[in-house]
């Protein structure tokens, strides 16, 4: 493809986001951080960005709000002048039990894991359309298809991550005549900022449960991204490409 590509990561200036954005920019692409609210923490993350072959830009923008995803999809064309690379990284965790769940917190969480992604695609498709050209990644969940575990714990999580699994497959079909490629990573347990506290408390249990016995890196996933969006899976659409080293397979 001519000139240089251009990734809008949402979620990005920290944990699993932030290792996607390196990673694509380390590929040469330009690519663009997105962020909700923390303009000192998007600051710090640019700066992990110096030096490598892609450009970096942060965009503040609550993707799961329409208009929100809509602008930054809008801004990052008139920064770049394209659009190549979408991933669907944004969605908070939350341990509730349902019948604990406000009618708020049902909402948040479905409306950042879930209407964000469809938000920001529908965006991107306008794009990408017309370029004929484009690749989507979401970002699901462990083993979300089929048996999650933990689902009692969260979920609403895991619904919203269901959802974005239904909406990988129906967009890899709709959109393959346009020759735009969607696909899914559903991460295992990684070692991220956001989930340290509790996950620390369960690291050496969880990774006795883990075949390759270790908890994943958000590198881990961003290589899987990698993969996805480049040449070499060029006739790989609607796949769900898990990244848990073996558990529960």
């Amino acid at each position: 493809m001519e000139g240089q590509r251009v990734a809008v990561i949402t979620g990005s200036t920290k944990g699993i986001g932030k290792a996607i954005g390196r990673r694509l920019a380390q590929d040469g692409c330009d690519v663009v951080l997105n962020y909700r609210s923390d303009d000192e923490s998007a600051q710090a993350a640019l700066r992990d960005f110096d030096g490598l072959s892609g450009k970096a830009v942060a965009i503040k923008a609550n993707v799961a709000v329409s208009d929100d995803a809509s602008r930054l999809i809008e801004t990052s064309v008139d920064r770049f002048g394209r659009l190549d690379i979408l991933v669907n990284n944004v969605g908070p965790f939350l341990i509730r039990p349902l019948v604990e769940m406000s009618d708020e917190d049902w909402r948040s969480i479905l409306d950042s894991n879930l209407s964000s992604a469809f938000y920001c695609t529908r965006a991107a498709l306008r794009v990408m359309r017309d370029r004929r050209s484009g690749n989507i990644i979401n970002i699901g969940a462990l083993n979300v298809e089929h048996s999650p575990v933990g689902v009692f714990e969260a979920p609403a999580y895991y619904i919203a991550k269901a959802g974005v699994i239904m909406l990988t497959r129906t967009l890899a079909q709709s959109e393959a005549r346009f020759n735009i490629r969607v696909n899914a990573v559903s991460p295992g347990f990684i070692e991220t900022e956001a989930y340290r506290d509790y996950r620390d408390e369960h690291k050496e249990a969880w990774a006795r449960m883990i075949p390759l016995g270790r908890l994943g890196t958000p590198d881990d996933v961003a290589e899987a991204v990698s993969f996805l969006v480049s040449d070499r899976a060029r006739y790989v659409t609607g796949a769900v490409l898990h990244v848990h080293g073996g558990l529960w397979v």
